[in-house]
């Protein structure tokens, strides 16, 4: 049974690696939070202790999952998010290198600057923020210098229930938990919403294909924050009950002052072209998400 280290794993995502990985991986995983009993310890900005624990595991991969991923935290904390973001990927770099081991980044669909109707993996990033400025340098860090890797791209994630989803989906939740018989949704933000478990699963068969590089990695269908709102609605049965008011993302800007791209939708066109594109349609994977991490609402089909 081959061993992974996987590092950052106490949000959203890092659940969904762990649930997918350990059926067939032996596994080590750390986050700075200690939220669950699989987890240990570790801060991965500290260069000495992240080498120590990774080299005692002797593990065949590293994955570097965690990540500041507020916007406004960012914004507001411009050295913690380089540190976490940016200077955590030279240090995973470093010791999968030293290791001669593959290592596993995630990055995200907020590096580009929103030009552009979609974007595949020869499109040109442009940050707009420091959230995806440091992202991207992560990214650049890990192709130049790296000596076997892969980089998948999220976009809107989507996961994790209401412990870990700190995301749209979860605060739409919240929102019709409190009572709420209006919701404001922005009609001028555009993406590609990523199923965690569609996303590990996807990067499971990458590696298990023994394929490298750099993959967008997103549901399949271009859509818009207002479309998904308007499909949660219609999962749960609620579009009578529920009105959804279109607001401009100026009606938030006070909560997410960070500018954000106005569209930041992705294509796999490199999982296209090697025919390892399985992530499903993110209507499938919406209702899948509701499924799995929203028990009260177990009549969904």
């Amino acid at each position: 049974m081959k061993k992974i280290y996987m590092s950052g794993v106490g949000g959203m995502l890092g659940l969904a690696f762990y649930q997918e990985f350990k059926k067939n991986y032996k596994l080590e995983c750390s986050d700075i939070d200690i939220n669950e009993d699989w987890l240990t310890h570790l801060d991965f900005r500290n260069f000495e202790e992240y080498h120590e624990k990774v080299t005692k595991f002797k593990p065949d991969w590293l994955f570097h999952i965690g990540a500041h991923t507020s916007l406004e935290f960012c914004e507001l904390n411009e050295n913690d998010a380089y540190e976490t973001n940016t200077k955590a990927v030279e240090h995973a770099v470093s010791i999968s290198n030293s290791l001669q081991i593959p290592l596993l980044y995630i990055s995200t669909a907020g590096i580009f600057g929103g030009e552009k109707e979609f974007y595949d993996e020869s499109d040109q990033p442009k940050p707009l923020g420091h959230y995806g400025n440091s992202k991207y340098l992560g990214e650049l860090y890990v192709q130049k210098h790296s000596k076997e890797y892969i980089i998948c791209r999220a976009g809107w994630m989507m996961g994790g229930g209401e412990a870990k989803d700190k995301k749209f989906i979860q605060k739409i939740i919240n929102q019709i938990k409190e009572g709420k018989d209006v919701l404001y949704i922005v009609n001028d933000k555009d993406g590609t919403p990523t199923y965690t478990h569609d996303f590990a699963r996807n990067c499971m068969a990458l590696i298990e294909s023994e394929n490298r590089g750099l993959f967008n990695m997103v549901c399949g269908g271009m859509t818009s924050r207002f479309e998904v709102a308007t499909e949660l609605l219609s999962i749960l049965k609620l579009k009578n009950e529920i009105k959804i008011e279109e607001v401009s993302s100026d009606y938030f800007k006070e909560e997410y002052f960070a500018t954000r791209p106005e569209c930041e939708r992705l294509v796999n066109k490199h999982l296209d072209k090697i025919n390892m594109n399985l992530m499903r349609d993110w209507k499938i994977a919406l209702r899948d998400c509701i499924k799995e991490y929203y028990p009260e609402y177990q009549n969904i089909k």
